[in-house]
Order: C-alpha cells, then structure tokens, then sequence
C-alpha cells in the first residue's frame, strides 16, 4: 500500500498534520486536498483537540497544485476540480480550532495559500512565499481570499499579479507570517505556541477566534462592536470564565471544564 501523502497525529490536545508529497514539493492532487480536508475536519470534530499544527515533509511546505493536473478539461470540469483542490480554505474559516503553519522552503500559489489561510504562521528565515501561478499563464485566486483579509487589495493585486516571490521578513513585515525563526528552531516554536495556547480556557480560545473572524467580515463598526460584545457577554457567564477570575484572584492554575 502506498504510504499516505497526508499523515495525522495527535500528543495531548495538539493535533498535527503532515504533508508528505516530498518528492513532488507536497504538490496539489486530488488525493492529497481530499487527505487534508478530511484530516481536518477529522482534528475539528475531536473534543481532545485545541490546536492543529500543519506541518510538511522534505525540503519544503508546498509549491501549490501540481502542474500535470492541468490537463485538457472543460470548464465546468476545472470548476469542480478546483472546488475540490480548494475544499481547505473553506474548512479553515469554519473551523473553532486553532489552526498553525509551520513552513519551511517554499511555500507557493497553493501552498501560500495554506500558509496565509492558518490562524498563525511560522517560518523558517530561510523560507520564501509568493502567489506564483500567474508565471504560467495561470492565476492564484484562492490564495487571494485569505490575503486579501490580511494585506488588503493592493498588495494582494501586486502579488498575485506579478508572481513575485517574497522572502519570510517581508511576509512576516506584511502581517501575512506570525513568526520567523531560524530553520532549527521551527519545531520548537510551533511546539511553543500550541502548548502556550493548550493552556488557555477551550471556550475563551473558540470565541476569541470566531470574534475576530466576524470583525474581518464585517463592514459595519458599529455593529460589529455590539457583536464583539454579545459573544464576550456570552464567554462571561460560562463557568470557566468565572473559574478564570477566580483562579487569578487566588493565584492558583485554572481548571477548565469547558462550560
């Protein structure tokens, strides 16, 4: 049997998925996006699980769809393969996990586009990002939905229309990167950040995560703070957050029970 090119494990409440095309640069297939949406919602519906690490195999995190997929299909055939391809960047802004990339080499179209769409992003000094598909005569445009909420409409045309590829500190200088580390210590501050997060009230991380993903959706300040308010308000009478308070004011670790 082959070995799979999506590989899941879970240590604690860290869920960890691995992509493992390395001799093709963890390219884009079928199998492999229906492998990793599947991998994730596999990590969302599992109470146990805070934080899933995406992680990957090899020299580098993914140089995004493999080009000899790009055969003679009809349109409305490409649209659903590209449905397919693209099924992660859905499940990623639905998911109440916490999501981290952690990415090394070159992170591409495609791959950029995981990167971009995690809650946070770590890379190596090494590692280099860019919406690259224009090169070829085609054009990155799922990746553009993650970076449009984060870089905004111009710099998104200037990337996704010149192909140009940008080294960590300067996507890390964009807001699209979380943290740049030396390739050594990628392990270790991913490893950091999960376990950092794992500690925090499960209901505060959830609602924190969805706040946010409704500010960057909403046009209306107004209403969008009221909304901030309701969930906050919402977060306040559970019993963890009165465990929270109480647990600081006697100076004594939590003890989360998720309610």
């Amino acid at each position: 049997m082959n070995e799979a090119v999506i590989q899941t494990s879970t240590q604690g409440r860290i869920g960890t998925i691995t992509l493992n095309r390395p001799d093709a640069m963890n390219t884009f297939t079928i199998p492999f996006a229906e492998q990793l949406d599947s991998a994730l919602w596999e990590m969302e519906n599992d109470p146990e699980i805070l934080v899933v690490v995406i992680k990957a195999n090899g020299k580098h995190f993914s140089t995004g769809i493999s080009l000899d997929q790009f055969d003679d299909k009809s349109q409305n055939e490409f649209r659903d393969f590209l449905y397919q391809i693209d099924a992660f960047y859905h499940t990623l802004a639905k998911m109440k996990t916490i999501t981290i990339s952690a990415v090394q080499g070159y992170a591409l179209a495609n791959g950029a586009g995981l990167a971009f769409a995690t809650d946070f992003t770590i890379a190596t000094d090494s590692s280099s990002f860019g919406t690259t598909a224009i090169n070829v005569g085609l054009i990155c445009l799922g990746p553009a939905a993650p970076m449009m909420r984060i870089i905004g409409r111009k710099k998104t045309m200037e990337m996704v229309l010149t192909g140009d590829i940008i080294s960590a500190q300067q996507a890390l200088e964009l807001g699209l990167v979380t943290q740049v580390v030396v390739e050594e210590e990628l392990k270790e501050a991913c490893d950091k950040l999960a376990k950092k997060l794992t500690k925090k009230s499960p209901l505060a991380l959830q609602i924190g995560k969805e706040g946010i993903n409704r500010l960057a959706d909403s046009p209306n300040y107004d209403q969008a703070l009221d909304t901030m308010d309701d969930l906050f308000a919402t977060l306040c009478a559970t019993q963890d957050a009165t465990e929270g308070v109480t647990a600081f004011l006697e100076k004594r670790p939590p003890i989360w029970q998720e309610k």
